[in-house]
């Protein structure tokens, strides 16, 4: 990836100062290591005129690999296509930027102990990065930097220019100018944009990351009208972090405000006295929408099948209304578990004729599955290979067919909330896949269509506006004919 700096200057004032600036000298090439691979800075003209510096970061790949910790099957569309053949060599991203605050760091921070005078000046800049990511596109680019003084050219670059019709990538060439910042303003600038139009990270976002935007946003991100965008991004969306980054944002412009300190304005507020209520755990609220749901079909036998280590059925046995539950599971040691986690060997007759579980597996068709009202697959498909989904479908929706099917699966647009998830990962370690709503729901439409069966979709837990529910559940219902025909 690369991206050049360039100034213009006079006999007076030589352009060539602009070495001074970075402390790399003009004549000079440099290399310098860093974790993912090699970062040169040259020149490639400097005069006093005219003096263009030049970042050239060459990404090693394996590195890259070797450091990100191992991606699970499935996650971000980037992860998807591959571990070693990806743009992060050729796109400016969080890469790139991690480069320019390590070789240019005294430059950034506008130190300059040979020319103390140099780094308070503003001076006319160029900056040009030929390939950079922009989720967003051009309008959002210009929406970015154009607030903080620069003359934006942004040119969308096609997906192939021998076929104009394929239309534009999310790739853009881009042209930044200004004659009213300083280097020191511009670096800091494109250390939080560049990652931010990427709209990812190479490493793990750490609560330190807050303390970093802040320090790097000085002067030019609490009054910015895209703040809020910039923070979310910049900190992966982690919410918690950008919480209090905005909060802290927001004292900062109060402070301005008023021409006092941000401690001042800080020490005003009372500290929370009541302890904040914890949210429920998404697991147990979806074991109540399958409850809700399945207490709205009228099913009193129930199979949970994919039981795992019984929670549901625990939950199940919890309300009269089921008569009879059974747990099954391909796995003896969750079931194992499961029958500690029900006491089934000290439970009460009368109670323990209301449970069974049994060892199967649910690729293959069961007669003992054959009979019951509902059948619950909770967090269970995820956990197959895709070609062995139809054996599936065909044992419970073909040869079970109990008159209500319950399906719940991770929705994976919502991964990007989930604070503790590293981009591109999946869930769970075990899972082959995780599917969007849209993947969801067409899957689920074309079971019910083949098997006689109607079906409806509810969220399970907070619904986002943008990315959906963290779990989507599909209820299937047999159909009346199709009921008939079966008994």
């Amino acid at each position: 990836m690369f991206l050049t700096i360039t100034t213009t200057g006079t006999p007076e004032q030589p352009a060539t100062a602009l070495g001074y600036l970075l402390h790399k000298h003009p004549d000079k090439a440099q290399a310098f290591s860093t974790s993912y691979g090699t970062a040169h800075v040259l020149y490639p003209e400097a005069e006093a005129g005219r003096c263009t510096a030049a970042l050239l970061l060459e990404v090693d790949a394996v590195a890259l690999v070797r450091r990100g910790k191992g991606k699970g099957r499935g996650g971000a569309p980037d992860a998807a296509l591959a571990q070693y053949v990806n743009d992060r060599p050729y796109a400016a991203s969080s890469l790139l930027a991690v480069a320019l605050s390590g070789v240019f760091s005294s430059a950034m921070k506008g130190v300059c102990n040979a020319r103390p005078e140099l780094p308070g000046q503003a001076r006319p800049l160029r900056v040009e990065v030929p390939a950079l990511p922009a989720r967003g596109g051009p309008d959002l680019v210009r929406k970015l930097f154009e607030p903080l003084g620069w003359t934006v050219t942004v040119e969308p670059v096609p997906l192939d220019t021998e076929f104009p019709d394929w239309g534009d990538s999310r790739y853009v060439r881009l042209a930044l100018e200004s004659d009213a910042l300083t280097l020191a303003e511009a670096l800091r600038h494109l250390y939080v944009l560049l990652p931010v139009l990427d709209d990812a990270k190479h490493y793990w976002v750490a609560p330190d990351e807050v303390d970093k935007l802040l320090r790097v946003g000085e002067g030019w991100l609490p009054g910015h009208p895209e703040q809020r965008l910039i923070t979310s991004r910049y900190l992966s969306r982690r919410w918690s972090l950008t919480r209090q980054a905005t909060g802290r944002l927001e004292l900062v412009r109060l402070a301005e405000t008023d021409d006092s300190e941000v401690e001042e304005i800080d020490n005003a507020v009372e500290a929370e006295t009541e302890a904040e209520e914890k949210p429920t755990p998404l697991a147990v609220q979806r074991r109540e929408a399958i409850v809700t749901a399945l207490r709205q079909s009228g099913a009193a036998r129930v199979l949970d099948l994919g039981c795992g280590q019984g929670q549901l059925v625990q939950t199940l046995l919890k309300d009269p209304a089921f008569t009879e539950i059974v747990g099954v599971d391909v796995s003896m040691r969750a079931l194992t578990i499961a029958s500690r986690r029900l006491k089934l060997d000290r439970m009460g007759e009368r109670q323990a004729s209301r449970v069974q579980l049994f060892q199967g597996s649910l690729a293959y068709t069961d007669v003992r599955l054959k009979g019951y009202d509902a059948a619950v697959l909770s967090e269970v498909i995820e956990h197959l290979d895709l070609p062995r989904l139809p054996a599936l479908e065909y044992a419970v929706f073909g040869s079970a067919r109990p008159r209500t099917v319950l399906v719940t699966t991770p929705n994976v647009e919502y991964n990007v909330r989930w604070e503790s998830l590293p981009a591109g990962h999946v869930r769970h370690g075990d899972h082959r896949f995780e599917w969007t709503r849209a993947q969801f729901r067409a899957w689920a439409e074309a079971v019910a269509e083949r098997h006689g069966y109607g079906v409806a979709f509810e969220p399970v837990g907070p619904e986002d506006p943008e990315v959906g529910p963290p779990t989507q559940m599909a209820v299937f219902t047999l159909t009346a004919q199709k009921e008939a025909k079966a008994a």
